[in-house]
């Protein structure tokens, strides 16, 4: 392989270098948003179940509440009994006082559905609580190596660009012109491509055997793909000794 070629086949090499490392920039802040998007749903469901734990103490001391005033209405049923002068009076006030009796039963059966359901949403707000602490660590601690990582890779990008640039200066201005155009033709920035065995490595076709012979000699301009029209290059099998090397 000639030197002009080389230099162009070096321009690819740190072009798909660049967008690598573009994309991975492009990446961090992406990641950053999903890990953020994660701990405020977390965080959500924590005041959903907050909620719904408040609620379930609110409504327990609410029927606590109607428990004690239906038992100040039996006390003062009991004292009026006393006063009953004729059986309809006194059956009046004993079917308050069971009446009353039986709003306290219905308040202490809800007040045990809400205890047993106030059990795992107790636990589910002190385990979310704990995991919101840590995950909240780890985004931090996350967001920190991001904002680390997108500077050295923006640095690494700098110097790509820079030694991109220096390369590009030094090659020949017809092998660079062909180059630059057949890199914006295929996106997957492949605009050089490898002969190997007698194939075009880029799209596979085989390579005509008068072509693959100008590819071996020529010491001067550019070979290309009949099929994709990429620039070829060709690498000459190296000699092993006998001792392997």
């Amino acid at each position: 392989m000639n030197q002009d070629l080389s230099l162009v086949l070096k321009i690819q090499d740190l072009d798909n270098q660049a967008v690598a490392l573009e994309l991975e920039i492009a990446a961090l802040p992406k990641r950053i948003a999903e890990i953020e998007r994660a701990l405020d749903s977390h965080k959500r469901r924590l005041e959903i179940d907050r909620a719904a734990l408040a609620a379930n103490i609110k409504e327990r001391k609410r029927l606590e509440d109607d428990i004690k005033v239906q038992e100040q209405k039996i006390s003062k049923l009991r004292d009026q009994i006393l006063s009953a002068k004729t059986n309809e009076q006194y059956r009046a006030f004993q079917h308050e006082i069971e009446y009353c009796q039986g709003e306290i039963r219905k308040c202490e059966d809800r007040i045990l559905d809400l205890m047993g359901e106030s059990e795992p949403l107790d636990g589910a707000v002190k385990k979310a609580e704990t995991d919101l602490a840590v995950e909240g660590k780890q985004v931090e601690a996350e967001k920190v190596t991001a904002r680390e990582r997108s500077g050295a890779t923006q640095k690494k990008l700098a110097e790509c660009k820079a030694e991109r640039a220096a390369t590009a200066a030094q090659a020949r201005k017809d092998y660079l012109a062909n180059y630059e155009r057949l890199h914006k033709r295929y996106p997957n920035g492949i605009a050089v491509a490898e002969a190997v065995d007698s194939s075009c490595s880029a799209c596979h076709m085989i390579i005509r055997p008068a072509v693959m012979q100008e590819l071996r000699t020529a010491k001067d301009g550019l070979v290309f793909c009949e099929s994709c029209k990429r620039i070829l290059f060709y690498n000459p099998p190296q000699a092993v000794d006998e001792h392997g090397n």
